[in-house]
Parts: structure tokens; sequence; C-alpha cells
């Protein structure tokens, strides 16, 4: 309700205006080391309270990945550090009394920079003679094939079967390599810390992130500092996408409080948050596909590269999805291979995108699916239906785990339906140089991740009989909270009015891994169910000592006597991840003459077990497509021979509006998934996979050019026309 009338709930509007405002002066250059830096003139404007270099900051290295400990991703960070590493990386933090000052005083600061050569294409990254991060104090906590000296963030390989043998054997094989780009999250809201000391000299954090316990313990080793010194406070955000999932402005006003003492601020503007955020990672995919002449396809092989950037946060986990999560999609596979590497470059440090490196992978996959089916003369429609995952299948490629709920057979035939596909496929001429055509994708994703992510849940019943649920997953804008008061309220009983959340604290909130990887209604979910089943077993105590008792004499009793708690804490963790599926189709207009994409008509069916809330299920579903869609068509990253960024705004970076969508249509598919709630699996993250490939294929079949990078703009279409011509 505060959200719908405007009410204060984010953090700007939450926090005390009186405060430090804290700026921070990038690095004009892709690779350079300092050779001086001269602040005194800086410190000398009124209102300055402080000017930190490399020379003012503990030198531990850290990760600011919002990860479970042990990470993954390497500690390759410094809060400041001598030697940068990308156009946008952080030279200086300056803290002041107004904007305007401190404006003024990094315009005083005098910085002497030795021009290294960098490193920008991350096909040559492996092995390069030029080392991003030669530091020895460097430090990778998990086996990840990781190796500074050699650029590589993560590396590795895992097969199952002879897959050369038998894609030699196979009638038909297909062998492509795709590309997608460093998209960005885009989200309303741009990242943005407050911190303050409290009477006792904790670190007090509000922060707009989607993992206050992880932010804890990194800022505990990026201060160097216990996490009993640190309090971390979420308040509403305005959207995350995955770019929260790292710590990306937390430490600076936290470094500047605990310097100062004082209350600090830091808003990123929009040009900070495209220059200096944690975008998606680009990827280049290689597949190789083979059949046999009846189209069961054989044997699948896929080696991704990915561009973890400047530092490795999520670089080692994100890569892995790119096969793990698109290959187990066909189970009649006998064999398949994927190979990885993540290699470190001069441009802005990836990370967490909705999706997860799933995306990127599912790009490469679909689309060699569709080329495959071109080559034999299959609908593709036909060739996926007849090779696809079933439900009791084990999986391959996916841990070994079955597929215990399953609905993507009936998805992909209904989206057929749905988007009218025996009409319409492959191609309409529509006159007048416009030709119409129609594009099909599948996908699958996971609930969580399996052994690693935990969710908690205290349930509580009050004096007056309501009850209060504490939560330590972050709602940001996906409506978790919601979600979980709903499941409370029906495991409990009673009104969602009886139930109120609370949003996450760290000193008083149960422990959660945090709001990503698809976990919150599957795992925090059911954590929600097992403490109200235990408090209700606990108050049915209750009533048997005292009889006759209403729930709320019952409430205000316990308060008062305590005689029996009345409050529960359960925890939950899964030893598998359950895939939701969905099925997408595209159908797009081409204009000949100018290359123009209109999309006409997006139909997407989504498997994710029993529906919890079908009216956020839908919202998740449509803004996941449009995100899709931008990636697809829009969203074109590109960087200047120098390592500059040229999409530094909303004026060169497009992402897709209302105007810019025709129709999209979305609907459920049934399946029961018995280790969710009442059934439920996920569904935040599916829903950006299937555009890609979807509309790919479908200009494929409008214009008969085949695109294996994304975004497909009208200036390739028109330029591939013309050279067929």
């Amino acid at each position: 309700m505060a959200l719908v009338t405007g009410q204060p709930v984010f953090m700007d509007d939450v926090v005390q205006n009186h405060c430090l405002t804290v700026k921070l002066l990038h690095s004009p250059h892709a690779h350079a080391r300092i050779r001086s830096i001269d602040t005194s003139r800086a410190l000398q404007v009124a209102g300055i309270e402080c000017v930190l270099t490399y020379k003012d900051v503990p030198q531990k290295r850290f990760t600011l990945a919002g990860q479970t400990y042990p990470e993954p991703s390497p500690y390759d960070r410094l809060i400041l550090d001598k030697e940068l590493r990308f156009v946008g990386d952080v030279v200086a933090i300056v803290a002041g009394e107004t904007k305007k000052a401190v404006d003024q005083a990094m315009k005083r600061i005098k910085v002497d920079y030795e021009i290294l050569e960098p490193v920008l294409d991350f096909r040559t990254a492996k092995d390069n003679p030029v080392i991003v991060h030669p530091e020895e104090n460097w430090i990778s906590l998990c086996p990840v094939g990781a190796d500074n000296k050699r650029n590589l963030c993560a590396s590795g390989m895992e097969a199952e079967g002879d897959v050369d043998s038998i894609l030699d054997s196979c009638d038909y094989v297909v062998e492509r390599t795709y590309h997608t780009k460093a998209c960005q999250q885009a989200m309303m809201e741009t990242f943005r810390t407050y911190t303050k000391l409290d009477p006792y000299g904790r670190l007090i954090v509000t922060s707009s992130t989607q993992i206050p316990f992880h932010v804890r313990r990194i800022l505990a080793n990026a201060l160097d500092i216990k996490k009993s010194r640190i309090r971390v406070c979420k308040p509403r955000i305005g959207g995350g996408f995955g770019a929260k999932q790292t710590a990306v402005s937390e430490i600076y006003p936290a470094i500047v409080t605990m310097k100062t003492g004082k209350a600090a601020k830091i808003i990123f503007s929009r040009y900070e948050s495209q220059i200096a955020s944690s975008p998606r990672h680009e990827m280049e995919v290689k597949v190789k596909i083979g059949a046999d002449r009846t189209g069961i396809i054989q044997a699948i092989d896929v080696y991704s590269l990915s561009n973890t950037g400047a530092f490795g946060e999520h670089g080692p986990t994100t890569v892995g999805l790119s096969g793990h999560k698109s290959i187990p999609l066909y189970g009649k596979a006998k064999a398949f291979r994927f190979a990885y590497d993540v290699v470190y470059t001069n441009q802005m440090s990836a990370g967490a995108y909705r999706g997860y490196g799933a995306t990127q992978g599912f790009f490469a996959v679909e689309s060699a699916v569709n080329e495959l089916a071109d080559n034999m003369h299959m609908d593709p429609f036909v060739l996926r239906r007849i090779n696809m995952v079933q439900e009791g299948q084990i999986m391959p490629a996916y841990y070994g785990e079955k597929n215990t709920s399953c609905a993507l057979d009936r998805c992909l035939d209904r989206v057929k339906e749905m988007i009218g596909w025996d009409e319409k496929y492959p191609s309409k001429d529509m006159g007048n140089g416009k030709v119409r055509g129609v594009g099909l994708a599948i996908a699958m994703q996971g609930s969580g991740i399996s052994n690693v992510d935990v969710g908690s849940a205290t349930v509580k019943l009050n004096d007056d009989g309501f009850y209060t649920l504490s939560i330590g997953a972050s709602d940001m804008g996906t409506g978790c909270d919601t979600i979980l008061s709903q499941i409370a309220a029906e495991e409990l009983g009673c009104s969602l009015d009886d139930v109120t959340v609370f949003g996450v604290d760290t000193d008083a909130s149960p422990y959660d891994s945090g709001s990503y990887a698809s976990s919150t209604t599957y795992i925090t979910g059911q954590a929600v169910v097992k403490a109200c089943r235990e408090l209700k077993k606990r108050i049915a105590e209750y009533s048997k000592k005292y009889p006759g008792l209403s729930l709320k004499e019952i409430g205000n009793q316990s308060m008062a006597g305590n005689d029996i708690s009345l409050e529960v804490t359960s925890m939950h963790t899964s030893p598998v991840s359950p895939p939701p599926f969905m099925a997408g189709a595209a159908e797009v207009e081409v204009d000949k003459e100018t290359g123009q994409v209109e999309l006409i008509d997006y139909a997407a069916v989504v498997d994710c077990g029993t529906t919890v809330n079908p009216n956020l299920a839908r919202v998740q579903v449509e803004g996941g497509l449009v995100q899709g869609i931008g990636m697809a068509l829009y969203e074109n990253i590109q960087y200047t021979d120098k390592g500059k960024l040229r999409n530094n705004s909303f004026m060169q970076y497009k992402i897709p509006t209302r105007q810019d969508i025709g129709d999209i249509h979305v609907e459920f598919e049934s399946s029961y998934e018995n280790s969710g709630p009442y059934g439920a699996k996920s569904i935040g993250e599916i829903v950006i996979n299937t555009p890609g490939p979807a509309i790919a294929d479908a200009v494929y079949h409008a214009t008969g050019l085949r695109f294996r990078e994304l975004p497909i703009t009208p200036e390739m279409i028109a330029m591939g026309l013309d050279e067929e011509e």
C-alpha cells in the first residue's frame, strides 16, 4: 500500500539528509598505474571532510560478489588500488558537506598516471602477455580453475560419453559460434547507500541491496573489522535484477564513516551506473550439436568463453549456467561436453543479471537447435517435441538430478497454438517490402542453488492475535513479501491482513543467503511453511494447557505469562534445484528496405509448478520478456578502441519502451513439485531466456539471414540484405 500511495519507503526517503555527500573520482584510462596523486588543493575546498586514496585504506583483498561463503569469486579487489583496471575504476573517494563542494574538490585532485597497455579483446585475454591481476595477494577460495597469471578467473571441463565419436557418427551436425554482449540491468533506482555509527560505535548500513547478510561479510572483509561491528538494513528496493547482488556502492560511504565518524551517503548517477557497475557477462559460446536421420539429438558440445572484465565477481558461477541449464533440455542426448574459460580484461567488471549466464547459453544452444532443424528441413517445433526432457528423466549436465516435475511438452504445444505457428511458419510476405516470420525457443532455469542457498523465517503470535513474519530475503519489487505472507496466512488459516512482514535487518532478521538464483519462493517459502506449522503445534499445546481461550486471548496471555514461546524460527535448504520450464514464440515484421524489426507478437507459456500468486507471476513473465526483447533487438554495448564505454546514458543505451513492444501473451501450465511450497518452483529468471533465440529465428525466417550476435539491429539487417543482393 505504501508503494501505491507514494509513501517514503526507499533508501533516500528513509535516511537523514544531514550527512556527508560521497562521490567518486573515476579513472579515464582502461589500464594505468598511479605514479602520484595530490589531494592537497581538494582538501582546501570549504566543506570537504576527507579525500581518500589508495594510501588511506586497508590493503586486504576481497570480492564484492554476494555469494555464500566460501565465495567462488576470487578475492581480487582493494577498496582503492594503485593499479587501475578499466575506464571507470575508482581513483579517489571524496566526502563533503555539499554536492557542490565535492564536485569542486574532485576537479582539484591532481593525478599522474602511467598508462599501461590494456587487454580489450576477451578472445585474446587468455595467456596474454598483459596481465590484468599480477598481484601476489590475489586469492581464489574455491577450486574453479583460476590462474591470475594467465588472466583466468575460472576454467574447466565436464563431459559424459564419447562426444567426438558420437558426433562423427551423426547424420546431421551443426557447429556454430554465438556472441552476446554485456547488457545493463537498467533498474530504475541506481546504486545507493547510507552509513552512520550508532552510539556504541557500530557501523549501520542502509542500502538498496539484494544481499544484506553478504554485504555485512563483504564490508567486514574490506574494512578488516568484525562482522559483529556491522548492521545492515534493507529498505524497499527500486529494482535490482541481479545488479544489487554485487556490493557496488556500500564500501565507499562505509570507509568514509569509519574514517570520519560521520554519517555519509552515496547515490550513483545514471552515468556511474552505466560505466562502473555490474552488467551481464559478455560471452562467446561455441556449440556443436548432432542428430541422427530421425531427428534424435545424439550429442551436444558447448564451449563458453566469458568476459568477467576487470574483476571476477560472479565469473566462475555465471559461466557454469551457460551449459548446465541449456544442455539438460535435450534428455535423449547420449553424450555431452561442456568446457569454459572466464577471462579478465580491462573492461568494466561484470556481475549478476537475471538469467545469470543461462541466458547467454540459451541463445547459443537454442539457436543451434533451430539451425539444426533448418539443415534437416524439419519444423523446429517437431525437433524439440521429440527431443525435450521429460518428467522422470535424469537430466544431462544437471548434476545428476531427476526431472521431478515438468509440463514443458504442454508449454510447447500451447505456445504453438497461441502464436498460430501452423498458419505462419516459416514466413509470410505482407507486401510493401515487409515480411513476417516466426521463431521458437524453450528454456529452463533452477529453483535456488542446491545444497547452498539458505532461507529462514521467524513467525510469532503477538498480543491481540496477529502474526509477525520476519524474513531475511529482500523484496526488490518482485513481490516476495506478498507471496511469503500469503503462504503464512494460508498455513495459519488467517487473513492476509493479520500477517505483518518485517524487512531485512541483519541484527533482527533470520539469516537468508539473499534474493537471487530464483530462490525466494522455493527456498524461503518452504522455511515459512515449516515455521508456521511448528507455530500451529505450539498454539495447540497452549490451547490444551489453557482451554477455551480465543486466539487473541492466547496471544495476550502468552506474551504476559511467557511460559510457552509462541515464536518459531525455521530454516530451509534443498538438496535439489527443480527447474521451471518455458516455451516462447515470436512473430516479427521486417522492413526489407530499412532493416527495421517490429515485434508483432510474443507468446510465452511457463511451468513454475503451482503458481502461488498468478498476478505477480504474470508481471514477472512480462517484465522478463521485455528485458529479453531488449537484449535481442536494442541493447548494443559498444566500447571505443581505448576501452571507454560509448553507451553511458539512456540516450545511447536503448532499452525498449511500451511502444516498442507488440502484443505479449502469457499463460501458465502447472506441474507439481513435491519439494516446493504447495508444489511451487521458481519463476524470476527463466522468463528472460527465450526471446533472444526465438526472435533471431523469426528474423531468419523473414529475411533468410542468420544472426549469431545480439542485438540484431536494423543496420545489420539492411547491410546483410544488401550483401545478399
